[in-house]
Parts: structure tokens; C-alpha cells; sequence
């Protein structure tokens, strides 16, 4: 049976990169060697490395531009404390917007460098919308948000106009729709939703920003180092950078973030519309605020949970319980998501609907 995978992450990828990788793990171009051993300064991983960074400034939009991308170790988490080491000045301070767990993570880490000021929060409802109408310090050194919230389902639908440098953690909605990403001091991700297999961090950076802090940084924790050695100051994760390499070679020849976006929202448009149907469901959160990347939902009434457990399960579907702070469940429509894969949830939402009535 085929198996519907709605895991927030590690998650769907598309196919062909399940394959092509796969081969690669036998034979790396036909080097007689897996992608697994090959060495990480080999001319086909050199190569594999400089495409895959060039292919995230063109889908972005910023080749020449004055911004790196870079390859990175450590996972999502370890930007939390190399951003503030990289960016926050002796004596200055930065504006955080604590949307969620992943936002309070990262405010966490920043405060161990200096002057953290959150300047709003939704934490005392749950995390269940983002909140509005807040104020960018002037002065602040730069101002960081989390642009999708995988736990609580929501996402930011507007971005601040603000002349101080924003920092987002796009891990997972990044590539996910059209942005104006020059706005942008520094965007970051995990690759593990949205672009590869975990391991590997996407680190899109303008280089205007660094050299500013008056600090002395740590050579693996200094971003202008990984620049200069351009993602290979030590050995990368060379599995995951070929993985999401394919996945975003991918993402162009169907048509790159446009094309995505518009699958995007005819799937998240699906699943909202049954959601708001249906009286047996309901959503968690803010209408306004809604993730197109994880929708949470509940049942109005958990006695029906046994029943709807059965349904999806026996309809090949994987990965869809909520997470624990949360509840319920989390359908996570990543890029690689196929709409057909979101009917097939649609239908055994339906199929409990008649069983009741």
C-alpha cells in the first residue's frame, strides 16, 4: 500500500530524489564509490557543493546580490546561539518575536550574548496566532522571528518593514512560496522539512552584516569563516548537501517557488475547507494566521478518536498525531506533498463524518 506521509520531519521528499540518492549511495557518478565514502574535497562533491549553493541564491532571487549561501552541521538549534555571536554587538541588544517552542529556543540561546528584548508574544494563548501591532526597537541590532511554526500550525502571512536587519528561521516553509528574500539579513533552515534529509542547515546570509559585534568568534561558530571556505571549512555533511542539492534541482524544474506556492495553496485550501466543513473537526489555529505547511487540528469530540485513528491508518496514511503540547493532529504538507495524498486524509475525514450521522 501506498504510504501517505504527513510527518512534520524528518519528512516527504519527492521521489525522484529518494532515487537518485539512492544510487548514489551505490555509485556516485559512476566513481565506483558510494556518496557515502567519497571524499568531501573530490571534484564530483566540489561540484555537487558550488550547484547547490548557487541554486539557492537563484531560487531566491539574490545571485549578485551581495549574499552567501552556505552548507552547514549542527541543525536549526545551533543557529540559535551562532546568530546572536555572529550579529549582536557588545552592549547592543536584539528584538526577538516568540511565536512558539522553536522561537523560545532561539530567544534562549540569544540572551546568553547580550540585551534580549522579546517584544511580543502569543505564548499565553498557546501559540495559537502571531501576534500584531508590535514595535521594532531602532536601535535593536537585529530583529528575529520564526516564519512557520510547525508545532502550533501557524505561519507569518506579512513581514515587518523595518530598516533593521531581519533574521528569520524559515526551517520549515522555506522555498514554500514566493518572498521578496533581499529584505532579509539572514535566513536559515533546517533541511529536514522542506529541502534534504536531516543533517545539513541552509544558511542564506548578506555579508554587509558580519564583522560588527567587536567580538572574537569561535573559527566553527564564526559565519565568515564557513563563507571564505565556502561550506567546507571541515568535513559537511556530505549525504545531506547531495540529498537536498537533487531536492532543489528539483523544486526548478518544476517550476521553482512560483510553481510551488501555487501547489501549496490549492493543498492547504483542501484540507482548511473540509476542516471548516466538517462538524465532527475543528482547527487550532487563528483562521488569520494559518500555517500552509502543518495545519493542526482536533476533534470536536475525543471519542471518535479510536475510530479516526482506524480510518487514516488503514488508508495508508503515516505521521499525522499532533505534537503532544498541542494534541490532536498535524498534517504536514511539505513541497513534496502530492494534493492526491491530501485528498486521500479529505476522504477519511468524510468516511467518519457518515459513520456517525
Amino acid at each position: 500500500m501506498k504510504k501517505h506521509n504527513f510527518s512534520a520531519g524528518p519528512s516527504i521528499l519527492p521521489q525522484e530524489v529518494f532515487e537518485k540518492s539512492a544510487q548514489a549511495i551505490l555509485d556516485f557518478n559512476g566513481s565506483g564509490l558510494s556518496i557515502l565514502e567519497i571524499s568531501h574535497r573530490s571534484k564530483d562533491f566540489v561540484a555537487v557543493m558550488d550547484e547547490a549553493r548557487a541554486l539557492v541564491l537563484e531560487l531566491m532571487g539574490l545571485t549578485g546580490k551581495g549574499y552567501h549561501a552556505i552548507f552547514l552541521g549542527g541543525g536549526a538549534s545551533l543557529e540559535f546561539a551562532r546568530v546572536p555571536y555572529n550579529l549582536l554587538k557588545e552592549g547592543g541588544k536584539a528584538a526577538y518575536l516568540d511565536t512558539g517552542t522553536w522561537a523560545a529556543a532561539a530567544i534562549k540561546e540569544a540572551k546568553f550574548f547580550g540585551q534580549t528584548e522579546v517584544i511580543a508574544s502569543s505564548k499565553a494563548d498557546n501559540y495559537s496566532y502571531i501576534p500584531k501591532g508590535y514595535t521594532i526597537p531602532a536601535d535593536a541590532d537585529y530583529f528575529h522571528y520564526t516564519s512557520n511554526n510547525t508545532i502550533f500550525g501557524t505561519q507569518m502571512q506579512q513581514f515587518p518593514d523595518t530598516d533593521v536587519p531581519l533574521v528569520c528561521d524559515m526551517s520549515s516553509d522555506i522555498f514554500s512560496r514566493q518572498l521578496d528574500f533581499s529584505k532579509f539579513g539572514i535566513i536559515y533552515a533546517g533541511a529536514q522539512k522542506n529541502m534534504g534529509p536531516a543533517g545539513a542547515t541552509l544558511l542564506v546570509i548578506k555579508e554587509e552584516l558580519l564583522g560588527k559585534t567587536g567580538r572574537a568568534i569561535p573559527s566553527m561558530l564564526d559565519y565568515k569563516q564557513h563563507i571564505d571556505k565556502e561550506s567546507m571549512y571541515n568535513t559537511p555533511p556530505v549525504f545531506a548537501v547531495y540529498t537536498s542539492y537533487l531536492t532543489l534541482q528539483w523544486l526548478k524544474n518544476n517550476g521553482g517557488i512560483a510553481a510551488a506556492e501555487a501547489k501549496n495553496n490549492a493543498k492547504a485550501e483542501l484540507l482548511y475547507n473540509e476542516i471548516d466543513r466538517n462538524p465532527l473537526f475543528v482547527g487550532t489555529a487563528k483562521t488569520e494566521d494559518r500555517s500552509k505547511m502543518n495545519v493542526c487540528f482536533l476533534l470536536k469530540d475525543e471519542a471518535h478518536t479510536e475510530q479516526f485513528d482506524k480510518l487514516w491508518k488503514a488508508a495508508g496514511i503515516s505521521g499525522l498525531p499532533g505534537h503532544r503540547s498541542v494534541g490532536g493532529y498535524r498534517a504536514s504538507i511539505y513541497n513534496a506533498m502530492p494534493i492526491e495524498s491530501v485528498q486521500v486524509l479529505v476522504d477519511a475525514m468524510q468516511e467518519l463524518e457518515k459513520s456517525i450521522q
